[in-house]
């Protein structure tokens, strides 16, 4: 018997367990604090179930004892086995909610079978982790092969099309920390650059204008192409280029010239004048091979002023009204404190107003009065900040940097790829969550409804994440047992 507890000590990661009921019973806290109101409804019977409480603790038993059968029951050959059929029936469930699901706070992504409420999206991450490493756990596995980045992107853009579908954008958005994860096993090291560049032109095409970014995108590939060629008269050259280009809304308004080239935008201009010889000089260099760094830089420029001219495109004229208001208020284009920007204005207030220590548990008034919608699932971080304060805020942060590098050192350390795949795979998942909802409650980023992840109301977010984690704890099991 000695031998045996001695045996499970050491066998299980107890860092990442620690951290994930510390995280849980947490959020159990600030689920009874941010509903109080409804707690005080139901006070004169006593305790109840039906409270958003009642119900967290009742999956929180039940999580419990699937985390007890993931760990000690389920071998990991039983996901290498049956990892296609779980993905498979991921698809289907998220396809079938896209028929039958029921909508919640606008987006479709729920399955209702009489009492019990899924939600697929996030078990979706289970599945894709699993499948993510199967497929780079093969020997062959090479980023250089285009069969298999075709493959991984598909597992990818399909689930995340149909999350899309659902109008699910944050549990969507979750799937570029993978990235993450194929950057760690050998992904082209521009990738990540040039995805953090995408944004900011986006940002910038919104708050400044599309011609604006297009001339901040050709100067900044200016500035790469000197430093890599090293010769300072391309920077001249390129600089004089640029602002005789800045001139182009100008002209556009003049009065002998408006009749002519008033009629197209100044980004259009732009375009027009450089994409004909941007085309001509890719072509050339596909037989010159000394110009290479020429044509990836000017295939970026046009990809790059694509995107630019998709951006406004896509906020203005296919995105609903809320959404683009809620992105006009995060960028500071529109204040909007009582419409769409009344959320995180709110919860921004509920924030501040914690101080250092914050105002006591069940004092916060912007909690108790629930001025902050969805303050115990996607802003249950502002009963956090208002009641716990910069030190509670801090220590919940904390607590999910310590989960990540625990899981992130633990991956590195197994002895296979699978493993080692899906461990990071957990942490980008964890971690993308964390840094939306955040975000998001402080006014960083738009609100697209994301749980944090175990402190959220929530039985879908909660076993989503039990599933994922211990998973990974069982495959971690047995190979601390070898």
């Amino acid at each position: 018997m000695i031998h045996s507890r001695h045996t499970l000590r050491k066998r299980i990661e107890w860092r990442i367990v620690i951290c994930y009921f510390a995280l849980i019973l947490f959020g159990l806290v600030n689920i009874y604090s941010s509903s109080t109101g409804e707690a005080a409804s139901l006070a004169a019977a006593g305790w109840s179930w039906n409270t958003k409480y009642g119900m967290q603790l009742i999956w929180f038993g039940i999580v419990l004892a699937l985390d007890v059968l993931l760990l000690f029951a389920v071998p990991s050959r039983f996901y290498n086995v049956f990892v296609w059929w779980i993905y498979f029936l991921t698809l289907a469930l998220l396809a079938a909610t896209i028929f039958v699901g029921t909508t919640v706070n606008g987006s479709k992504s729920w399955l209702v079978l009489g009492p019990l409420r899924l939600q697929p999206a996030e078990f979706s991450k289970i599945a894709v982790s699993l499948a993510i490493a199967t497929v780079m756990e093969k020997f062959t596995f090479s980023f250089r092969n285009r069969r298999d980045v075709v493959r991984l992107a598909l597992l990818l853009l399909v689930p995340m099309g149909l999350i899309l579908l659902e109008k699910e954008t944050g549990l969507a958005l979750v799937y570029m920390g993978f990235l993450l994860v194929f950057y760690r096993e050998g992904m082209n090291r521009w990738v990540l650059p040039l995805g953090i560049l995408a944004i900011a032109l986006a940002i910038l095409s919104l708050v400044l204008s599309p011609f604006a970014a297009m001339l901040i995108l050709a100067g900044v590939l200016l500035i790469w192409v000197t430093v890599e060629r090293r010769e300072l008269k391309i920077l001249l050259y390129g600089v004089v280029a640029i602002a005789a280009l800045a001139f182009l809304p100008r002209l556009c308004r003049i009065e002998a010239l408006a009749p002519v080239l008033g009629r197209l935008n100044p980004e259009i201009w732009l375009l027009l004048l450089t994409a004909p010889a941007a085309l001509f000089l890719i072509i050339r260099s596909l037989f010159r091979k000394r110009e290479s760094l020429l044509r990836h830089t000017l295939v970026v420029y046009l990809a790059g002023a694509a995107l630019i001219l998709s951006t406004n495109t896509v906020v203005y004229k296919v995105l609903q009204d809320h959404q683009r208001l809620r992105i006009e208020s995060l960028l500071g284009i529109r204040d909007d404190p009582m419409g769409a920007g009344y959320n995180v204005h709110q919860s921004m207030i509920a924030i501040g107003s914690g101080g250092f220590s914050g105002k006591g548990f069940l004092a916060g008034t912007q909690t108790r009065f629930d001025f902050v919608p969805e303050q115990s699932t996607d802003f249950i971080f502002c009963t956090v900040g208002e009641e716990w304060g910069f030190v509670g805020a801090c220590g919940v942060i904390l607590c999910y940097i310590l989960l990540i590098l625990f899981l992130i050192s633990s991956a590195e350390k197994q002895n296979n790829r699978f493993a080692r795949v899906y461990g990071w795979c957990v942490a980008a998942c964890i971690l993308m969550h964390v840094l939306i909802n955040i975000g998001m409650t402080i006014g960083l980023m738009p609100v697209i409804g994301i749980p944090l992840p175990l402190v959220s109301y929530g039985g879908s977010s909660l076993m989503a994440f039990s599933i994922l984690i211990f998973i990974y704890l069982r495959m971690s099991y047995e190979q601390r047992g070898r």
